[in-house]
């Protein structure tokens, strides 16, 4: 059964589940992608992700907005079901920005690309409007701004960011409150098996600065699916390099595919499971390309990993050792 929780300091619930886009457009076509839109309300899942980049090559940058707002205006209160969150970060081929067009977060380009964004998603406002990356040229006078007043305008509501570094949270979090500002609610950020690295620093901090954590790629390029190890290509998100990048993870995975035998789950579900047992997640991002692929992912909701398994999976994945300092000092 889906849950919702509640994201970082703001009221806002959202799934447990969330069900990321990034394929629409350029490995899902779009009939497909209206199916899996479609089992993802069905199913419970009403935080959908998204970004103004995604679509696959820079000239198809924006595709994957286009289907969601084509999904939306069918009806049948579809728009009203769905807490979206989209991204803006990225230069875009359609924006005719001239010197500007480099990625970045200007004013000026929040302002032009939020406003391509709903055009192109249907709608009139973003529920979470993310920054896509970190850019370190702007302050965060003009950020905070700009924010202040699109949510005034009630073009977004909440602010989220995306591939931060802690400490760059901490900066957010300290200029918004000098402006008696809530800030950040959420920081969506790469976190799974074999990427704890965020353990260090980003997770504390999101806790500790009450910022939902939000979470993509829970099968790091589904080399956690195990497939890799009879190297299989082209199958769902095992792409011929992700197997030759994976390589150095043979060993791992073979132990961890052995391991979800005992248990007897997938090792996708094991990999899904793992981050939803966390009490730092507040929701995992998945990207199926079918809709099938959509249902298996959500059956990972029905595991609960008990502390053995949790050790086990802790030995095969050791993390950095916990968090910053006492990772790496007395």
């Amino acid at each position: 059964m889906m849950k919702n929780i509640q994201l970082g300091r703001s009221g806002l619930l959202i799934s447990k589940l969330g069900l990321g886009t990034m394929n629409f457009g350029w490995r899902t076509d779009e009939k497909e992608s209206f199916r899996i839109m479609d089992k993802a309300i069905e199913s419970g899942i009403n935080f959908f992700d998204t970004a103004n980049s995604y679509g696959g090559s820079k000239e198809q940058r924006g595709a994957t907005e286009r289907i969601i707002g084509r999904w939306f205006k069918q009806g049948g209160a579809r728009r009203e079901k769905v807490v979206l969150a989209t991204k803006v970060y990225s230069s875009m081929p359609v924006a005719y920005d001239g010197s500007n067009e480099d990625a970045g977060l200007s004013a000026y380009k929040i302002r032009r690309h939020l406003d391509a964004s709903l055009h192109r998603l249907e709608t009139d406002h973003i529920e979470l409007y993310q920054m896509h990356h970190m850019d370190t040229n702007v302050t965060w006078d003009e950020l905070w701004e700009v924010f202040e007043a699109l949510v005034h305008q009630g073009k977004i509501f909440y602010v989220g960011s995306s591939n931060f570094a802690a400490w760059y949270l901490v900066f957010a979090q300290n200029a918004a409150r000098l402006r008696n500002m809530l800030g950040l609610v959420s920081e969506q950020h790469k976190y799974n098996l074999l990427c704890r690295l965020p353990e260090l620093e980003v997770l504390p901090a999101c806790k500790a600065l009450g910022i939902g954590l939000t979470v993509y790629s829970p099968l790091h390029r589904g080399i956690l699916s195990g497939r890799i190890l009879s190297q299989v290509k082209g199958e769902n998100n095992v792409t011929e390099n992700n197997i030759s990048n994976g390589e150095k993870y043979y060993s791992q995975i073979g132990e961890y595919s052995k391991l979800c035998r005992e248990l007897g789950y997938e090792e996708s579900h094991v990999a899904i499971a793992w981050l939803l047992k966390n009490a730092y997640v507040t929701s995992v991002i998945i990207g199926p390309r079918t809709t099938e692929q959509l249902e298996k992912s959500i059956g990972a909701l029905e595991i609960d990993l008990d502390n053995d398994a949790m050790k086990k999976l802790d030995e095969i994945f050791p993390g950095p050792g916990g968090k910053a300092p006492e990772a790496y000092a007395w």
